[in-house]
């Protein structure tokens, strides 16, 4: 299945992004200014991936997992709720767990409220990135307090290659595209939209080739 969403963050990784190592910049286009077409095409995908599946809300983490979950939720038709990291006044009852977050160096609380989680809710947990679980452990303990249930992962870029997380990509993939010599746009393989083929066309030589 071609994900149009790959090819368009692929792109933009290579015209405004930057990899070093395992630290990826997306911030002119993912999560300080966001390219609402790349956003619009990470919800399609996403919901494409878990059609058919039973599904009563996306829950994420302030503040850069909004907007694929944002995204996500309305393609899937269910509601979004993102866990706040500071409590509001008006948030009377509530789960909490902690999560340390490696890229700002610091741990935070997240909390949701009682009011917003159910037990028996069916949750797909989306956010923008996977590293090191931090994020996604301290919000399946919130489902697990308020008896709810995560049925799916998704991200845009997963830095681990967790084989039970769907991803738009995954940083190995990413840090191939940038070992591989310069392609022109025409030259982009329609399947892994890494330019893997001379002729840019969904080729058997696509080493993607199978995976969704």
């Amino acid at each position: 299945m071609t994900r149009e969403s790959r090819k368009l963050l692929i792109k933009a990784l290579r015209d405004k992004g930057k990899v070093t190592d395992n630290i990826i910049k997306v911030d002119t286009f993912l999560n300080h200014c966001v390219d609402m077409n790349l956003a619009k095409h990470i919800g399609q995908d996403i919901a494409r991936y878990h059609a058919g599946t039973s599904i009563d809300k996306i829950i994420t983490v302030e503040a850069s997992g909004i907007i694929p979950a944002m995204a996500a939720a309305m393609y899937i038709g269910c509601d979004m709720v993102y866990a706040k990291k500071k409590i509001p006044l008006t948030m009377e009852k509530h789960y909490s767990a902690k999560s340390y977050s490696f890229t700002k160096q610091e741990e935070t609380t997240l909390h949701v409220s009682e009011e917003v989680l159910h037990k028996g809710d069916r949750l797909l947990f989306v956010d923008d990135f996977y590293a090191g679980g931090n994020t996604l452990k301290a919000v399946e303990s919130i489902a697990e307090q308020a008896g709810a249930k995560i049925i799916g992962r998704a991200v845009i870029i997963d830095k681990a290659g967790r084989d039970d997380i769907f991803s738009i990509v995954t940083l190995d993939e990413i840090k191939k595209v940038f070992a591989a010599q310069e392609i022109e746009d025409d030259d982009v393989c329609l399947r892994c939209g890494f330019g893997c083929w001379p002729d840019g066309g969904d080729a058997p030589g696509c080493w993607l080739r199978g995976k969704n």
